[in-house]
């Protein structure tokens, strides 16, 4: 069995024009790395031409698809019943897209079903991160 979980989704861009733009995207859940979730937008669909890739919690997509979630640099709310709006805010400035409710719900049900909400600690390699983040001073 993979430890990865990689969903596509067609998000929408909402900009100041009358139309929305769809953008293909990548969500992402590894268990190796139990409380994060990433979400891809390709090279094509960025202003800057290169791959843009946020990092952000499990639960707070879970929660912003049915209450407003986040107050940092990534936030989730309902839009309506079939839409959630998930804010990325940067430097540059803030990018908003609508994502259906639905494939967000399918997306964290097989995340849970791959780590369960509460257990994400036993898949949690503390020895490596602690490596990782000391390098070879251990």
């Amino acid at each position: 069995m993979s430890s990865v979980i990689e969903q596509s989704v067609q998000a929408r861009m909402v900009a100041s024009a009358p139309q929305m733009e769809t953008l293909p995207a990548t969500l992402q859940y590894d268990r190796k790395d139990p409380f994060a979730v990433r979400m891809a937008f390709p090279a094509p669909a960025t202003l800057g031409g290169t791959e843009v890739s946020w990092e952000f919690s499990r639960e707070l997509l879970a929660t912003g698809v049915d209450a407003p979630a986040g107050v940092g640099d990534v936030r989730v709310r309902p839009f309506g019943y079939e839409r959630t709006v998930l804010e990325f805010h940067a430097v540059e400035g803030i990018a908003m897209v609508h994502v259906r409710t639905a494939e967000l719900r399918r997306f964290l049900k097989r995340a849970q079903d791959m780590v369960p909400v509460g257990d994400e600690h036993r898949f949690l390699d503390l020895d490596r991160s602690l490596t990782d983040l000391l390098g070879d001073t251990c």
